[in-house]
């Protein structure tokens, strides 16, 4: 189970993004966005893991529609290597459901790799994989039976299998959407 704060760990004022914790509360992951612009606004987000190595660039497109691209192993490669395209099932604001479009060698991916189910926003989702088999969850956190933490603070479990900074991108990209 990893922890998820809505705050970038350099806690600077005006920032924005996450910071992402294992079960044994080491950061493991983190986005630091520095932008003070609307968060549709900002442009490019990198995924970077606990260290500070930059794992996966995540770039805004028109329409809600978002893509991730991996770089090589040299922090100053540009990140040229497609993955995916996430974007929200339908323009209508209402819709909370995305769908995510996984880089194919023969480019051609008309049924979607991955797709939420739920309400993130209300920290109360599920990502599916293409068989609608559950691969993430999100829910709110909970110190006890009583106290449940603002939306800020939420778990997320990932299944064994799943690639899990495939699965943090997502996270970044739903909050961006939503």
């Amino acid at each position: 189970m990893w922890t998820v704060w809505k705050k970038s760990s350099m806690a600077f004022h005006g920032t924005d993004g996450f910071s992402i914790y294992d079960n044994k509360g080491r950061l493991a992951f983190r986005v630091d966005n520095y932008s003070r612009k609307h968060k549709c606004f900002a442009g490019e987000l990198l995924l970077m893991d606990g260290n500070g190595k930059a794992v996966m660039a995540l770039r805004p497109q028109m329409h809600d529609r978002w893509s991730g691209f991996k770089g090589e192993d040299d922090l100053r490669t540009s990140y040229k290597t497609h993955v995916f395209s996430m974007r929200r099932r339908s323009i209508l604001q209402s819709c909370k459901e995305a769908e995510v479009f996984m880089d194919t060698p023969d480019n051609q991916s008309p049924v979607p790799g991955f797709r939420t189910e739920g309400c993130f926003k209300r920290r109360n989702c599920k990502i599916l994989d293409s068989k609608g088999e559950e691969v993430a969850q999100i829910s709110r956190k909970k110190v006890n039976k009583l106290v449940t933490l603002s939306d800020d603070v939420f778990n997320l479990i990932i299944q064994p299998a799943m690639d899990t900074e495939l699965v943090m991108a997502f996270l970044v990209i739903m909050d961006r959407i939503y």
